[in-house]
């Protein structure tokens, strides 16, 4: 293993080479999971769960969104809709011969988990949520929740959104996103030439379908998690999630910030184990 406890490959899909790590790669008799990263980071976010999961004898596939990490950079904003991003993971599966993966999603990662398991629910064992709830869930929560994600609609400002988070001002992204365990290399990897825009696309192309469009349950077993002291989501998006899942629905709020993944790895570690073994 040579990054983040997983092997660096790729894929060509949609005319974009999508970056992935792997931590058996070839092996086939290991069950699959997949983890989904979202904003503002990628796959190796992941990397305490990526061994914790491959000690416990999983097969752990980590991708690079499309614009993130080291894949491609999409051309266009629509490039960028869920389902096109879905559709990477499907391909990802579909290259490597996996008919069902159990999978995992933190921030952005965890909405595009539930897309995947309501689109293509023959390709999803079970389901582990990480601060964000089932689309619908989150459209419909109250007030509280739309005062927490006020930052969705600053990003929404082409150029602009992109001069100031970059820069030092109180609208930069360590000030909107303090708390992020490596702020440095976040911001390092964001100033690379066009990183900041195709990250944000993932909100233009996508805020008003998840606010006002409709998705279906997922039939796998749930298990949402949420943390106390969440800057940007409330806990009762996530609690209300339950009406979409079809399947077994576990919920958990953990104490601590919003990059759970990061802040308090053994109790995620925990969760991952229990729910996919």
């Amino acid at each position: 293993m040579t990054e983040a406890g997983a092997v660096r490959h790729s894929i060509v899909h949609d005319g974009l080479k999508l970056s992935y790590l792997d931590s058996a790669p070839g092996e086939t008799t290991r069950p699959a999971v997949l983890l989904l990263h979202g904003f503002p980071d990628e796959a190796t976010v992941w990397a305490p769960q990526i061994a914790a999961l491959h000690g416990a004898g999983f097969r752990v596939l980590a991708p690079d969104m499309r614009g993130h990490g080291e894949s491609d950079i999409a051309p266009r904003r629509g490039d960028y809709h869920g389902r096109k991003i879905v559709g990477d993971f499907v391909a990802l599966l579909d290259h490597l011969g996996i008919e069902r993966a159990h999978v995992a999603g933190h921030d952005w990662g965890a909405v595009l988990a539930w897309m995947l398991a309501g689109w293509h629910p023959a390709r999803v064992s079970k389901l582990a949520v990480l601060s964000v709830g089932h689309p619908t869930a989150y459209a419909r929560a109250g007030l509280g929740q739309k005062i927490k994600g006020w930052y969705t609609l600053y990003f929404q400002l082409g150029g602009l959104a992109e001069r100031l988070l970059l820069g030092r001002g109180r609208l930069s992204l360590p000030r909107v996103f303090p708390g992020h365990p490596d702020i440095g290399t976040v911001m390092a990897r964001m100033r690379r030439p066009g990183r900041m825009t195709a990250a944000l696309r993932v909100y233009r192309a996508n805020l008003v379908g998840v606010l006002f469009g409709r998705f279906p349950s997922v039939v796998a077993d749930t298990w949402g998690v949420h943390s106390a002291d969440d800057a940007f989501l409330t806990p009762e998006q996530m609690r209300a999630s339950e009406r979409w899942v079809a399947g077994r629905w576990r919920y958990t709020d953990l104490p601590g910030g919003h990059w759970m993944t990061l802040e308090q790895p053994e109790r995620i570690n925990a969760i991952l184990l229990e729910h996919f073994t």
